[in-house]
């Protein structure tokens, strides 16, 4: 370079908390309104947005209690605003409500379960992965859903960039499972630069208020989403509605109303869906499927195990549901026998079972005292192969 500086791009490097990333994330993603309740442990997400959403023309509220909340996420929205909540265990159970209402309404927002021990109030300051089915069925009916798990704080900034933009794309509430030990973690994170990611708005009507459908079912199977107060006037309704918004009895129409609703995700499950490959090929005999702050203890088991000469590969699931069935089948290959480590009694490896047709041992482990599984029990278990 003949002793010429160079000048590189500067990097944004800071140490930072799980929950600080994803209220960083979420104002990056361009949200403008949070609307919550404090809970342990996810009350950092609320606090960064309370100062950090003035700051750029947003609005922070705190409610009176997590189904108001939800409630003010929806009514946000449908304004036109990127609306998120977070939560956890007992506060997600109260938002079910009205989660629903945004499902069959189709409005986009972003929930956020930081995870913690349960049932009940349960275990408030240590760590679960006990709300994925919650996430899955937690509102009643047959409906659709998103939801994603990040292992880091770096996967807890962008995928929270990443559940805005897939709720807006796809018109659907997207859930961000993290857990008490992503959420609380503090590590090294390089803050990309707004040039280096994507940030999706939702797709507004090209016609006049006239000739506006809200939930016009046509090829794409996600309706154009006019905001309130923009002259467009329509009906929402957590009731089975036609094209217009305004709810019918008309068999025919619930039908196909309901049946685009849980086809769109479906449709566009290649983009929805996301999981990581790691040493998985046609020579490994042990496959680790996990998420979440487990996948942190079973990449480290697989490093050991690859050390001493063992066949270990990993499959991480950043998307939890749509459930990655097809890339869990591809994964396997010639696998022997799958580890599935969780912090339950088994919740995904049940689906596991169920996407392999259990063609090859599943062996779960389980914990369910608020304590991480270390990287050792997962060995162990290896090497009992």
């Amino acid at each position: 370079m003949n002793g010429e500086l160079v000048n590189e791009p500067k990097k944004n490097i800071k140490m930072m908390q799980g929950n600080v990333a994803c209220a960083e994330a979420a104002v990056a993603a361009g949200c403008t309104f949070f609307a919550g309740y404090p809970i342990t442990p996810s009350t950092e997400i609320a606090e960064v947005l309370s100062y950090r959403l003035p700051e750029v023309g947003g609005n922070f509220i705190q409610m009176e209690d997590e189904i108001a909340a939800m409630g003010a996420v929806v009514g946000a929205s449908l304004g036109g605003a990127k609306s998120m909540t977070a939560t956890s265990g007992p506060g997600f159970s109260l938002k079910q409500e009205n989660l629903g209402f945004a499902v069959m309404a189709e409005i986009p927002c972003v929930i956020v379960n930081v995870m913690r021990g349960g049932p009940s109030t349960g275990l408030p300051t240590h760590a679960a992965q006990a709300d994925v089915m919650q996430a899955r069925w937690g509102t009643h009916g047959d409906h659709p859903i998103i939801a994603l798990s990040p292992t880091s704080v770096t996967e807890t900034y962008t995928m929270t960039i990443r559940a805005f933009n897939l709720a807006e794309k796809y018109r659907i509430p997207v859930i961000l499972l993290t857990d008490e030990l992503v959420g609380h973690l503090t590590e090294r994170i390089e803050i990309p630069d707004p040039s280096e990611y994507e940030v999706i708005d939702r797709l507004k009507p090209t016609v006049s208020p006239e000739e506006y459908l809200p939930y016009e079912n046509d090829e794409s199977m996600v309706p154009a989403m006019a905001n309130f107060g923009e002259g467009y006037r329509y009906h929402v309704t957590g009731l089975v509605h036609d094209e217009t918004g305004f709810p019918t009895n008309d068999s025919d129409k619930a039908a196909e109303m309901l049946a685009r609703l849980n086809e769109k995700v479906e449709k566009y499950r290649d983009d929805i869906v996301e999981v990581e490959e790691v040493h998985v090929d046609d020579e490994m005999e042990t496959l680790i499927i996990a998420y979440g702050s487990s996948a942190r203890s079973g990449n480290r088991a697989m490093i050991t195990a690859r050390e001493e000469g063992h066949k270990v590969g990993m499959l991480v699931l950043k998307t939890i549901w749509p459930f990655p069935e097809k890339e869990i089948v591809d994964a396997m290959r010639n696998a022997k026998r799958i580890i599935v480590p969780e912090l339950n009694l088994g919740q995904i490896a049940h689906e596991v079972e169920w996407a392999t047709n259990r063609r090859i041992p599943i062996i779960k482990i389980n914990r369910i005292n608020g304590e991480s599984i270390k990287p050792s029990e997962i060995h162990k278990v290896i090497m009992q192969g």
